[in-house]
């Protein structure tokens, strides 16, 4: 092992000090405070001093609290969710067409309506949009909603919760990608935070057995597999 030539100055004074000559042959034991001492314990002492300077060379000290202890601290998904929630919600409320002219769009120029309204998200497109109709059956917290204005072939769910399903919300705004987390876990994790959080300020309290024949609006995004059958994950929804 190489030692620092600053290492080696130090040692050599501390040899000195203890009375000693040399460090590779010593011809009169050194002693420390009146103490004589043996060459083993003197070389013992210098190897751990060295490793305790190498210690201290290699360690990083993080204050509680700093940006480097943020990073060391374990992923919180819900608390994760809690921060990106306002500007994905915001960014839907601002880009949503009306349902009905969104159809239109689809039919007219389904690329241009993609690159309008959507957002690339793996195999198919995340789109936004807003409606209101009346809701009708539902099922586990998903509702069929009637909503005036679309062609008969054109259906329309909203998911309520209690548990809120896919990555809609993660996925939509388009910069939350892969790379940034750690393993593919985690990244599921960061779109569960985000729909427990939505569910938290849009849906807490909502009835969901009064909602059959009540009229609702909504604002939310979808994710577009099958052009005549829309699965809404709101970020906002209010009942009138």
């Amino acid at each position: 092992m190489r030692i620092a030539s600053a290492h080696l100055t130090y040692l050599r004074r501390f040899w000195r000090r203890c009375g000693g000559h040399s460090i590779m042959g010593v011809k009169a034991a050194p002693t420390f405070f009146g103490l004589r001492l043996s060459r083993g314990r003197v070389l013992g002492g210098i190897a751990i001093i060295v490793l305790l300077a190498a210690i201290a060379a290699d360690t990083t000290v993080v204050r509680i609290g700093s940006e480097e202890d943020t990073r060391e601290q374990a992923f919180d998904p819900d608390l994760f969710g809690q921060r990106e929630f306002p500007r994905i919600r915001d960014f839907v409320v601002e880009r949503a067409p009306d349902a009905a002219e969104l159809v239109q769009l689809l039919e007219d120029d389904r690329d241009a309506a993609i690159d309008t309204y959507g957002t690339a998200a793996g195999a198919f497109p995340v789109m936004v949009v807003r409606l209101t109709g009346v809701v009708g059956e539902g099922r586990s917290g998903v509702f069929n909603i009637d909503v005036d204005g679309l062609p008969d072939e054109v259906g329309i769910r909203v998911q309520t919760g209690p548990a809120i399903n896919g990555t809609e919300l993660r996925d939509v705004v388009g910069d939350i990608e892969f790379g940034a987390f750690t393993n593919q876990i985690e990244y599921q994790d960061a779109g569960s935070g985000i729909n427990r959080a939505m569910a938290a300020e849009t849906l807490e309290g909502l009835d969901r057995d009064a909602l059959p024949g009540a009229t609702i609006s909504v604002t939310g995004a979808f994710t577009m597999i099958n052009p005549s059958n829309w699965l809404v994950t709101p970020v906002v929804l209010e009942v009138q």
